[in-house]
């Protein structure tokens, strides 16, 4: 059945279980997280996420929608009631594309037994730390809360069938059995908290991709209240989306490639940083910042300890990375 670069995880096929999972309540939920701009195909996407089994055409169940900050303990409660398959994706990976829409025709064909949440990990990092991901694509099904793992790199439809097909035996020998429909009515009557005023401000202009406003905003925020962490989180988030946005693949390899050659190269070795934060291989952006800090003295170790900070935030001040870079960070200042 494997084809090259296709690599079950442990818990795939007949091993999937619940068992050594890791804890989802690692990612926080600020109070105005980066999203990404909707989809093309937004009404269809918005209406699995708000359990709506209506849809023009074939007649088959919306089941996708997209994943993010916002809406991930969203995802994760809905997981008791059907599962989630989360895939984990990246421009910068060139199996992406396919991988993503064979699991959307394989999900879309069961009619609403689970639902896709495709999650762009170089717009949502955190989510990507939240399922420790080492590499993309990543497939990681979530079930009463419980991520199981199902698969990593490239799969086609009948692979994917496979595991789909194991998660829902897994599911329902938990009781999780549920369907889009089934769980539509649950939450209608929940009204959404607000968001602070300045929050809710960066999350538009984010959504309208402005991340020079939004990233105002939560500037605003933090003079107004210098201790609102969830605006510090946002404000570094957005600005490693700003970092990113422009940033094509080419420019990426190219990029590594001058990293690789001039290791006091300042700019190039904060750029291969944040694609690696972007990317899941925090503890790589991390080491390389750290080594950056060792060799040099001066404005540019300063620059370089700043946005080490910055990234912490990125990926969570309570992660277990950070601390451990913290450590390494104390060694060579100090």
């Amino acid at each position: 059945m494997s084809s090259p670069g296709y690599r079950p995880t442990p818990a795939a096929a007949s091993q999937l279980n619940l068992r050594g999972a890791v804890d989802l309540s690692s990612l926080r939920r600020p109070a105005a997280p980066p999203a990404p701009p909707a989809p093309a195909d937004s009404s269809a996407r918005d209406a699995a996420a708000h359990g709506d089994d209506t849809h023009e055409g074939a007649g088959r169940a919306p089941v996708r929608v997209d994943a993010t900050e916002t809406n991930f303990q969203d995802l994760v409660q809905l997981s008791a009631q059907i599962p989630v398959l989360f895939l984990l994706w990246s421009r910068y990976a060139p199996e992406s594309p396919a991988v993503l829409e064979a699991t959307e025709r394989v999900v879309e064909s069961y009619g609403g037994r689970l639902v896709l949440a495709a999650a762009d990990v170089d717009a949502f990092p955190q989510l990507a730390q939240a399922f420790q991901v080492q590499a993309v694509p990543t497939a990681v099904a979530v079930v009463k809360g419980q991520p199981v793992p199902l698969f990593q790199g490239p799969a086609d439809d009948g692979q994917i069938r496979d595991l789909v097909e194991e998660l829902l035996k897994v599911a329902a020998a938990n009781g999780v059995t549920g369907s889009i429909g089934d769980a539509a009515g649950q939450g209608e009557d929940a009204e959404p908290e607000p968001l602070p005023p300045l929050h809710q401000a960066a999350l538009d202009a984010i959504e309208a991709g402005d991340y020079a406003a939004a990233a105002a905003s939560y500037k605003q925020a933090l003079l107004e209240q210098p201790a609102d962490a969830d605006a510090k989180a946002g404000l570094a988030q957005v600005e490693l989306m700003a970092r990113l946005e422009n940033l094509s693949a080419p420019e990426a390899e190219s990029l590594r490639d001058l990293a690789a050659r001039e290791p006091d190269n300042l700019d190039a070795q904060l750029g291969v940083a944040d694609l690696d934060v972007s990317g899941g291989h925090v503890e790589d952006a991390f080491s390389r910042i750290i080594t950056f800090i060792g060799r040099n003295f001066g404005p540019e170790r300063e620059t370089a300890r700043v946005r080490l900070l910055e990234l912490f935030e990125v990926v969570g001040t309570t992660d277990q990375r950070v601390a451990k870079a913290r450590q390494g960070l104390a060694r060579v200042l100090f």
